[in-house]
Parts: structure tokens; sequence; C-alpha cells
């Protein structure tokens, strides 16, 4: 059976998240996140409803929505009037009630967020450079928070819940590949990133992966709501990835699981003292962009519409046969291995290149032999490239106001 079927798309999609409060005593911070948990997955929803979800008494739900609109977390919409009785009032999330800074670190750009409630972005800055310089990094990160704290009044400063940092953990590795310097890159493991910008701001600062961070991102706020375990594809300078499992990311002993982009692609040879390549070296737009410019073309391309154009078409449609196939050879062991639902498929690319590559990894995925394992769902990842930055701010936004503390939380390193 083919698993992409948009039958089978349309019932993942369907499916939410029923978080079940109690309505026995000393339990009132934890009910008070699984109803606003509740509204986050569901949307607006009246007392009645959040009641049926949650499985809380009426008089739980009545007691704890008051309470959450008097702290400026819940907002009330219009009445909605029915048949009979008296009319419903559907309850939303307050977007100002709740603020967060996700920062994304990448090798070839940085992006500051400030994000609401709701997750959706209020502000945005980004710097885009050669390569990942650690003194000017922390200089403009400094700064970009300064700028931000002065914008913001004393409420909507007094809710910014803390600073959530998404970058890799080898900032200084494959200098090679990024022509970066050997002196910058040196400095690198020499740099406690959560420590220095801690150090420059009095918000709490938590760090985690950079594709952790985007797989947070589609855990909580795209496909998976919806999808218990899947394997996360980010592809960006390098390709990436995350894994879950029973809705919650698993990090492994180091903080690396879900780390495809190092995945060999062929078996080692005995007496070689050559090792396979990995896939970050066949798959990522790293190697799209080489492409572009060995041809005298604009490397930015990668980013836009330009990609599926000419003249870069040419290059990108043989750029996507390598990617595909190497990708799914990493989907096919993934699944033999942890008999996965889903393969979630994002990048910094445009969603026209999105699919492009998902419709060639499913036509690689066919040449496969699937005796003996189910082969998983393919689909289009929905958050795009604010996924590491957004996955940063979600982290003091979920310890503050989640149910599930443990969802992500453990995979968060200094």
């Amino acid at each position: 059976m083919n698993r992409s079927d948009p039958d089978l798309l349309a019932a993942a999609d369907a499916l939410r998240l029923k978080p079940r409060g109690s309505s026995q005593g000393g339990l009132r911070q934890y009910n008070e996140r699984v109803v606003l948990q509740a509204i986050r997955l569901h949307g607006a929803l009246p007392g009645a409803e959040i009641a049926r979800v949650t499985q809380l008494t009426a008089q739980t739900v009545s007691l704890i929505t008051k309470r959450l609109e008097t702290d400026g977390l819940l907002l009330r919409g219009t009445p909605q009037r029915g048949k009979v009785g008296q009319p419903s009032v559907p309850l939303r999330l307050n977007p100002d009630g709740a603020l967060a800074i996700g920062i994304k670190v990448g090798r070839r750009s940085m992006d500051v967020l400030l994000v609401d409630f709701t997750g959706a972005v209020r502000q945005r800055w980004t710097l885009d450079y050669r390569y990942p310089d650690p003194d000017q990094l922390l200089a403009e990160i400094g700064a970009r928070l300064a700028e931000m704290a002065a914008q913001l009044s004393a409420d909507a400063l007094g809710r910014v819940q803390g600073v959530g940092i998404a970058a890799p953990f080898s900032l200084g590795g494959w200098q090679t590949l990024l022509d970066m310097p050997p002196d910058v890159a040196a400095r690198w493991p020499l740099v406690n990133l959560r420590a220095e910008v801690a150090a420059r701001t009095d918000l709490p600062v938590s760090l985690i992966k950079d594709t952790a961070a985007a797989c947070v991102a589609e855990l909580v706020a795209g496909r998976g709501r919806s999808v218990q375990s899947f394997l996360y594809v980010f592809v960006d300078t390098f390709i990436g990835g995350g894994l879950v499992l029973d809705s919650h990311l698993r990090a492994g002993l180091h903080g690396n699981a879900g780390a495809i982009g190092s995945l060999p692609m062929g078996l080692a040879a005995s007496g070689d003292a050559t090792a396979p390549a990995q896939l970050l070296s066949v798959a990522s737009l790293a190697n799209l962009e080489a492409r572009y410019r060995q041809h005298g073309l604009d490397a930015a391309a990668v980013a836009d519409d330009r990609a599926l154009q000419a003249p870069w078409l040419a290059h990108t449609q043989a750029w996507l046969a390598d990617a595909a196939g190497a990708v799914a050879l990493a989907v096919n062991s993934a699944a033999c291995l942890l008999d996965l639902e889903s393969v979630i498929v994002d990048g910094s690319f445009s969603r026209a290149l999105q699919a492009a590559l998902v419709a060639a990894l499913q036509q690689a995925l066919d040449r496969y032999s699937w005796e003996g394992v189910t082969r998983p769902m393919l689909l289009p990842g929905t958050i795009g490239s604010d996924a590491r930055a957004l996955g940063g701010a979600l982290l003091p936004l979920h310890a503050n106001f989640s149910p599930d503390r443990d969802l992500f939380l453990k995979i968060a390193v200094d």
C-alpha cells in the first residue's frame, strides 16, 4: 500500500491530541496547562467543548478559564447562538499573553524571531554570512536582544518567557565544505553558546540542536500534532534530521538521534582507507549551490523559485535525482530499524522545490523492496525555513505552559 494516499493524509490531519485533565485537588497548574493545550490544538472552544476534550468537569473548566482570562492568557470571542439555550462563548489564546525569542545560528545565516503565544512571528531579523564567526554573531545577538527589549512595553517585556537557541553541535566542523578559515573554525569549540547568550540577557536561555529544534516546531505546531512516530528530514546548507517516537522527540545519548546527515552512502571496503561518503555530502543545499556556482549561476537561487526555472532547472533536476536517491536509502534503513509511521521532509527552500523533492523521493522509495517492513507515509513539512528559530522559541513557551514538560525539554544541552 502506498501510504501517501490522499485519504490517509486527510485522516491523519483530522486527528488531534486530546490532553486530559483531572478534577482532583492539587492539580491546578497542570489542569490550566491542559486547558491551554486543548485550545492550542483545537482552536477557539466554548467551555462545554473544553470540558469534553479534556474530561474535566464544567465547573472546573469555568474556574480555570476565568483565572486564565484574568492572567491575560485567554480571550473571549463573540457569543455563538444556537437553536436552544444560552449562546456559547468561544475562548481563544491571547496572542499577547506570552512571548518568546528564538535564535537560529546556522552555517550561512542567523535568524532572531520574537514569537507570540499563538506561535506567530511578531518580529524577524536575519543576518547572512559566508561562514559563522563567533565574535560577529555574539555581538549581533547582543544587539538584537537589546533592540527587542527597548522596543517592548514594560508589560510585554514581563511576558517574555525566555530565549531558545537552535544551533548545530559543531559549528566549526566541515570547514573545507564551508570554505571557513581554520582560525575561525578553531574558535568554535571554545565557545559555550548558551552561556555567552545568557551573559547578554536577564532572560532564561536554552540551547537545542538546530535540526532538533526544527523537528520540535513540526511536532508542536505542524504535522506532529497528528503523527505519533516520524523521521524528520530538514534540508539546509547541510541535511539533518530529528526523530519522534510516541509523540516525543528522542535525543539519544549524545543528542544526535535522527542525525541522518552523517549516514554512510555505502559499505566501507576492506583494505580501503577511504570512508564512504556521508548523506550530507550528496543531499545538502550546499551541493546544489556548488552546482550553480560551477555553471556561473547565482547560488542564492536555492532558496527561491528560480531553482525550478531556466537556467537553474537542469542543475536542480540533477541534484534532485542524486539527493532523492540518497535520502531514500536513509529512509529505507530507518524504517527497517524503527518501524516509522511517517517521514516528514522540510527545509530552507521554496515550497515548490520541497514538493519536487518529495515527489522525487517517492519515486526513489518505489525502487526499494518493502517486503517484511511497512513503508512509511511521506509528508511535506509545514513550517519551512523558520522551523529552527521557531523551535527554539517554543522551548521556553512549552516549559511554562504545556502539560507535558518532558515532550522535548530533555534534549536541551549546554
